[in-house]
């Protein structure tokens, strides 16, 4: 406990410092004046989501490119460290941290895991290709298809400085991150020279959403707790707070990013729905790998196929893993296994969320249970005042 108090004032005074300068570089850069700078080398992508709306099969589908160092939520380390905060309060260290990975300088993480040693010293660190093959461990070539029982099996002890070092050797940065919830935040990491930042953000139907959290309850109560400003108080989500929270945020991105944006956010967003993805996975993929300056190989198709048409609907067990599963049936799940007197709730919750990113509302139990009345909506600029987006409590 001692430890982490120094470390949590270790890392105050390190956000201190950053932000002052990230402030001074959002200033000099947000102006419309074109630059001059070419843009680096590598290409840095941010997947933006939230906590069970797919974003680790997305994070895969990216990690297992050759092309892509990947990491996934590299700022669950921030959060851990300092838990009695609030989730916007963190925002700042949170972006200090990714904008470090970015730029392959893990020297940030001294602040929240002074010990490290290893690999497996860095949060799931297995489900990274990149630091499952060479160089950072040399069981495993860059074109394999690498799982995460083997990656723990063979490459964990090998040594941290080799996440840096890999790094480096990649054309792609790709971080998933579920820990942002204003857009407005990333400003400076958009606007700063040294990075060729895009943003990928996934959503999800909030009601299959409540579905997948309701079988990860206990291990999203810390992180409900940050999210909700408790200090550190574990929170079960009974009452759909932080539901109305993560909805709200969703609204926040989308009309930020779409809805007379900055010019420098211009090709450098693009929205995908989970229910999209698994409907038609070669077709939103390729749309990603487009919009990231990537491409589908042979042996990634084949995989993609595999792993989105398994059998069943994937175990209580392997909520927080990537098995190959019917993705079509675990994306409309929640229609058969809640009640409809929480999607009431969560529909008055996150009624706002719910409009404007195209999904259909249901107005009784036999039209949830009906699942020939498709509730996902053709994509469109669907118009929306924030000022409408005022769920009840």
């Amino acid at each position: 406990m001692a430890r982490i108090r120094i470390a949590s004032a270790i890392v105050i005074l390190f956000v201190m410092v950053q932000t002052g300068f990230l402030l001074f570089m959002y200033a000099r850069h947000s102006s419309f004046m074109p630059q001059s700078k070419e843009k680096p080398s590598q290409v840095h992508i941010l997947i933006l989501s939230s906590w069970r709306s797919g974003s680790s099969f997305v994070g895969q589908l990216f990690s297992q490119h050759p092309s892509v160092f990947y990491l996934m939520e590299p700022a669950w380390h921030v959060w851990v460290t300092m838990y009695q905060s609030s989730a916007r309060v963190l925002h700042m260290a949170v972006r200090d941290l990714v904008r470090s990975v970015f730029l392959c300088d893990m020297s940030v993480f001294d602040a929240y895991m002074p010990w490290k040693r290893n690999l497996s010293d860095l949060f799931q660190w297995a489900v990274s290709r990149a630091l499952c093959s060479v160089p950072a461990c040399d069981s495993f070539q860059r074109t394999d298809i690498t799982s995460e029982m083997a990656c723990k099996t063979l490459c964990g002890r090998y040594p941290f400085s080799k996440v840096e070092e890999a790094c480096k050797t990649y054309s792609h940065v790709v971080i998933k991150e579920v820990r942002f919830f204003d857009l407005k935040v990333l400003y400076p990491l958009l606007t700063d020279p040294s990075l060729n930042l895009k943003i990928i953000h996934l959503v999800r139907d909030p009601r299959a959403v409540v579905k997948s959290r309701e079988q990860s309850v206990k291990a999203l109560a810390r992180d409900n707790g940050i999210v909700l400003s408790t200090n550190g108080t574990k929170v079960e989500d009974s009452k759909y707070k932080v539901m109305q929270e993560i909805c709200r945020s969703h609204v926040q991105i989308y009309e930020t990013a779409t809805f007379k944006p900055p010019n420098f956010l211009k090709d450098r967003y693009l929205m995908i729905r989970f229910e999209d993805l698994v409907r038609d996975p070669l077709s939103e993929i390729s749309e990603m790998y487009k919009f990231a300056d990537l491409r589908l190989t042979p042996t990634l198709k084949s995989w993609i196929y595999n792993i989105t048409h398994g059998q069943g609907p994937g175990k209580k067990k392997e909520a927080f893993k990537i098995t190959s599963r019917d993705a079509i049936n675990v994306s409309q799940a929640w229609r058969n296994v809640l009640s409809f007197q929480k999607i009431k709730k969560i529909q008055e919750v996150c009624k706002g969320a719910i409009n404007m990113l195209g999904y259909q509302l249901v107005d009784s139990e036999k039209e949830q249970r009906d699942l020939s009345l498709d509730l996902v909506l053709p994509r469109q600029q669907n118009q929306f005042s924030w000022l409408s987006f005022n769920p009840k409590n």
